[in-house]
């Protein structure tokens, strides 16, 4: 402003300190106002983002669910829905299911039937893991193909020494073994009449998932010991066996007692411990029926102690020589040439594989006034490193 101007104002009677001061006020006030949008801008964008988190965290935690969720929000219309149908045969609730994205399909297979819900499956899969069978103690995988292929290396890889000068020599390689392990349908029939159906005090789903498992347990036990293949796994026994000190990929190893059809002292079962591999031993087991385990217990050492020694708490197995025992009832009695006690690291030495999904099919027409349900699993069971198993043969040689 120029000094003619300055004049002009001072004599209109306007300060230039009070115009200085109005412009300045005007200019917090501005700043003061812009201040304040930038706020409500900001806080806004918090809400957003906040909105966004927990939308991607409900989403997170949908796709993180298990096969066989239990949460409320999943099981309370499944199971609803397969309660009526196991009582009326009534599947519009089952069908009618929108459990995309949860993990879990409720459709309907090329055989019939419906998934079982989340719970009683879980409540099956249990009971099968503390069934006492090779289960409890081997490799269980979880498959969704038909079949399920181990990869072992059988042989070890060579090695030589070299020097600077000398040539350095090729070395042979290792032989890597491919087993391939089918799954076969498990089946169980369990019934009950219409009448105790209609009962709504009955517990349709608990009963079921009893019997089920009951089934499961027995069947699958008795094929991991015995099992020829043939629509059902391949149990341990199926396979050849061979004197240890002659032992070759493809047979299990075995020592003999030295008595046809009975113990020599418990020496045989010290011969049968060592002629595992130190690898596998340190995981080790003993596997035997119960009247074997009976003879077993009364063997003593040298200076009079038993061999067998019971858990030191409630649910510890029994030990025989420091390792645990499983009993496993399908195991062969002690006779001639049997090979009624096995010991190895059963979780390197034999896998099962499963598919997680369980089906039950309802019949009310085959066993009128009956109601069957038809439950099938499939599954499969062999031999994967017949290096991690023993067998005791109560034979001379």
């Amino acid at each position: 402003m120029s000094k003619t101007e300055t004049e002009s104002r001072i004599g209109e009677g306007v300060s230039p300190i009070h115009e200085m001061k109005s412009a300045v006020a005007e200019f917090i006030s501005n700043f003061n106002a812009l201040k304040g949008n930038i706020h409500a801008e900001m806080q806004q964008q918090k809400e957003r983002l906040t909105m966004l988190e927990r939308k991607s965290t409900k989403l997170d935690t949908r796709a993180a669910r298990p096969l066989l969720a239990t949460s409320a929000d999943f099981d309370a219309p499944h199971q609803k829905a397969f309660d009526a149908y196991l009582r009326t045969g009534e599947d519009d609730g089952l069908r009618g299911l929108d459990l995309e994205g949860k993990a879990m399909s409720s459709t309907v297979n090329s055989d019939g039937g419906f998934l079982v819900d989340p719970q009683t499956a879980d409540t099956i899969k249990s009971v099968l893991n503390a069934t006492a069978s090779i289960r409890a103690i081997a490799n269980v995988v979880t498959v969704e193909a038909g079949s399920f292929d181990v990869l072992i290396d059988s042989t070890d890889v060579e090695a030589g020494w070299a020097d600077e000068t000398s040539a350095t020599a090729e070395t042979g390689t290792s032989a890597i073994e491919r087993i391939s392990i089918p799954l076969h349908e498990l089946s169980a029939l369990p019934k009950a009449s219409q009448r105790l159906l209609d009962d709504s005090a009955f517990d349709i789903e608990g009963w079921l998932a009893g019997r089920i498992a009951d089934k499961f347990a027995r069947a699958e036990a008795a094929a991991f010991i015995g099992g020829d293949g043939v629509d059902k796994p391949t149990g341990i026994l199926t396979h050849p066996t061979t004197a240890n000190a002659s032992w070759s990929w493809g047979n299990l190893g075995y020592v003999a007692t030295g008595v046809d059809g009975d113990f020599n002292g418990g020496d045989a079962l010290v011969d049968l411990v060592y002629a595992l591999g130190a690898q596998y031993r340190a995981n080790g087991s003993f596997v035997m029926n119960s009247k074997t385990a009976g003879a077993v217990r009364k063997l003593k050492d040298a200076d009079g102690r038993f061999l067998w020694s019971d858990g030191l708490a409630a649910g510890e197995p029994a030990r025989l020589l420091g390792y645990p025992v499983l009993i496993a009832e399908d195991m062969p009695d002690v006779a001639s040439g049997a090979d009624a006690i096995a010991f190895g690291d059963f979780a390197a030495g034999y896998t099962v594989a499963e598919r997680p999904d369980l089906r039950v099919l309802r019949d009310p027409f085959s066993a009128k006034p009956h109601v069957l349900f038809y439950a099938t699993k499939r599954i499969g069971g062999d031999v994967s490193d017949f290096a991690a198993i023993k067998l005791l043969r109560f034979a001379v040689s």
